[in-house]
């Protein structure tokens, strides 16, 4: 409780909500000195948060729509086909398949969970679905098993059992089985992967499968923060293959990744390449391209949100050919820079406005006050400073001659500018000693003397100062730690 008592946002949090109060997270990222209103709705909207945070966890919804579209007669058109037809002139593009699953969890104690899951497929008019229970017992610390039950349209009833157990502290394996049920009979199937951390970023695998398509697949990750890379060689009927793929990972707010990988083995060879970015908070968009003998030219475009993935793989032409490789590498990068600049951007700019419009309104009355108070500290330092001021000329030392802090806009909107900035200057010469100004890495809208004249929004502390006769000047960030004079900001030095 004395913590409490000596933190005064800690202190006022209590006061209005008690111990409960203290133990929601999120506080220690909220900007300090508000008022007991901004804290009651600063907890409410973190209570709201948690609270959808708890709920994804128990029910971890996991969602997949993938739509394939036949898009060759762009590229492969064989127009004497449609000369008799009416509007045969226009390229014939068709949706040809869709897949859509989901999956939900349900915890039924602290140790079991139970996972419901079901998908539906087309693919040129035909297709099925099915939908499946596991039941999920975690055993230990080292290990878990699942049972699965399910059932489709197309296949018979499915039993299957996995298991997860960690071997060593840098070692771990999974074992799952299943029976299939049809009219054709039971058709098994066995899977064991092995993993091993082979240092702190890479990881091996080895897994064997038996059953319908038999397979051994050995692979080796290496994931960092700023690359991964991937090698993989499988040995299998009907497919062998060797994979190669590398990931770099741009240290941007939008995460940009840029990805590229070459398969190759008895069904041909396919070279992949494109990039993904996220567009919002959870959403992530990517593009890639594939060319390969003889599955031809693809486009697919990967859109995640959230926990739901929206999938669509778009065939272009059967054959290599430049014009389709060519669009699909230009297309999709002209259309997002288009729909970025003409839709998201104005929007967000839009929402991040509206925002900030609601910030100012609901502390209008509270701006109002701390404007008050730091008029009223002004008013309290003029001695102090005047007798500061006097000390500084007897020694040509520092002098504060103008000081600003808020918002600097350009030169066409100088209205605007006198009410996004306050002067300062008195409260900075105030805290001038033997010479000295020393500022901290914190907001200057704590100082005795400041308030904020644009809540929300990025702020500069701009300062014109005379030390030992010679002028100088400097612009500051709010966060920013400042020390003054220095001799970086003579102003001569510039000229």
């Amino acid at each position: 409780m004395k913590v409490v008592l000596s933190d005064p946002q800690s202190r006022a949090i209590y006061d209005i909500y008690g111990k409960r109060g203290l133990d929601v997270d999120g506080w220690e990222v909220v900007e300090r000195k508000r008022t007991p209103a901004e804290i009651r709705d600063e907890f409410e909207r973190l209570q709201r948060e948690r609270e959808e945070r708890r709920l994804q966890q128990r029910t971890n919804p996991k969602g997949t729509i993938s739509v394939g579209v036949d898009a060759t007669d762009l590229f492969d058109r064989y127009d004497e086909d449609y000369d008799d037809v009416p509007g045969g002139g226009l390229p014939h593009i068709e949706i040809n398949k869709m897949h859509i699953s989901q999956s939900i969890e349900a915890p039924l104690t602290t140790s079991d969970t139970a996972v419901l899951s079901g998908s539906l497929s087309t693919h040129n008019g035909n297709g099925g679905g099915n939908i499946s229970l596991a039941l999920r017992r975690v055993t230990s610390a080292k290990g878990w098993g699942e049972v699965e039950f399910g059932a489709g349209d197309t296949h018979g009833p499915l039993f299957g059992l996995k298991i997860f157990r960690n071997l060593t502290a840098r070692c771990f394996m999974t074992a799952q089985c299943g029976m299939q049920f049809s009219s054709r009979g039971v058709r098994p199937g066995l899977t064991t992967v092995l993993a091993r951390h082979l240092d702190k970023n890479t990881m091996g695998y080895l897994q064997w499968r038996w059953g319908t398509q038999s397979s051994m697949n050995t692979s080796i990750v290496r994931d960092t923060k700023t690359s991964h890379f991937t090698f993989a060689a499988q040995l299998g009927i009907p497919h062998s293959f060797l994979m190669m793929s590398y990931q770099y990972k741009f240290q941007d707010d939008d995460q940009t990744k840029i990805k590229g990988s070459v398969k190759s083995g008895f069904f041909g060879t396919v070279v992949e390449y494109g990039a993904e970015t996220k567009i919002s908070r959870h959403s992530v968009l990517g593009a890639t391209v594939s060319v390969g003998v003889p599955q031809g030219v693809s486009l697919k475009i990967k859109l995640n949100r959230a926990s739901q993935t929206y999938f669509f793989p778009i065939h272009l032409t059967d054959q290599l050919m430049p014009s389709a490789i060519f669009y699909a590498t230009v297309g999709p990068l002209v259309f997002y820079l288009a729909i970025q600049r003409l839709i998201i951007r104005p929007y967000v700019h839009a929402q991040k406005e509206q925002d900030l419009e609601k910030q100012r309104e609901s502390s209008a009355s509270d701006m109002a006050r701390k404007k008050q108070e730091a008029e009223s500290a002004v008013l309290l330092m003029q001695e102090s400073v005047r007798r500061i001021i006097e000390a500084e000329e007897s020694r040509m030392g520092l002098i504060i001659l103008n000081a600003w802090y808020g918002k600097f806009v350009t030169d066409s909107s100088r209205k605007n500018e006198r009410a996004r900035v306050i002067d300062v200057t008195v409260p900075l010469q105030c805290l001038v000693k033997d010479s000295k100004l020393m500022l901290t890495e914190a907001s200057k809208a704590g100082l005795p003397g400041f308030y904020d004249p644009c809540v929300g929004e990025e702020k500069s502390l701009k300062i014109l100062y005379q030390f030992r006769g010679v002028m100088h000047q400097v612009l500051s960030g709010d966060t920013e730690p400042l020390r003054i004079p220095k001799q970086s900001h003579r102003i001569d030095n510039d000229t």
